[in-house]
């Protein structure tokens, strides 16, 4: 049976109510990212365009849409700590995305509280139940097929230290996933999701 297609180039527009790339690709996990000025001031941001890129060393990365102080912080100290968004902490994660004025604390608006990391100068999230304290190994800005640069900014870093609340970790130590409620970005403009043990399959690969 044939079936219908919608097709489109997307440097011809998408002629849709709203963009369905980054619902395409979806869920993706929240880069909420704490930074820090060479002056100290502390900053707060959530990315939807967040993952991990390798096991050892363990690399993450962030891309951000024009060069916005997250980046400029990075750029700046070489340091950022990536904090888990779980679904308690929705509301706060939200309120940091607001358009403040330079140099605004996030953590004060969104009420949430700083607390120090172990090997860098930039402030955790308390409250989140993970936290990954990373350094800059590459900071780069995107380019199209015409290599022309585009206002996007790429930010990978190695993660130097691990901190998992003990209750997400079981018996055996193994981290359980759906008890920590992480706060998946998918869908719309406003559509976050979550995940449970009754979505679960288990694929093991072939040997």
């Amino acid at each position: 049976m044939t079936q219908s297609t919608y097709s489109y180039q997307p440097t011809q527009g998408h002629g849709l109510a709203h963009d369905p790339l980054n619902a395409i690709i979806a869920p993706r996990p929240i880069g909420w990212i704490s930074s820090r000025s060479a002056a100290g001031q502390r900053n707060l941001a959530p990315y939807s365009f967040f993952n991990i890129f390798n096991y050892q060393p363990p690399i993450i990365g962030f891309a951000s849409s024009g060069w916005k102080d997250s980046v400029a912080n990075i750029a700046e100290t070489k340091e950022f700590v990536w904090n888990l968004v779980t679904k308690p902490l929705a509301q706060a994660m939200n309120q940091t995305s607001s358009p403040l004025p330079h140099g605004q604390d996030e953590f004060a608006l969104a009420g949430l509280t700083p607390v120090k990391s172990q090997l860098i100068a930039v402030d955790r999230v308390a409250e989140s139940p993970v936290h990954f304290e990373c350094r800059l190994t590459q900071l780069i800005q995107l380019r199209d097929i015409q290599d022309k640069p585009i206002d996007s900014w790429l930010v990978l870093g190695e993660v130097v230290m691990i901190h998992i609340r003990t209750a997400l970790l079981d018996e055996q130590g193994v981290y359980q996933t759906v008890e920590a409620a992480p706060l998946l970005r998918a869908g719309g403009p406003s559509a976050y999701y979550g995940i449970s043990d009754d979505q679960r399959i288990d694929l093991w690969r072939p040997s």
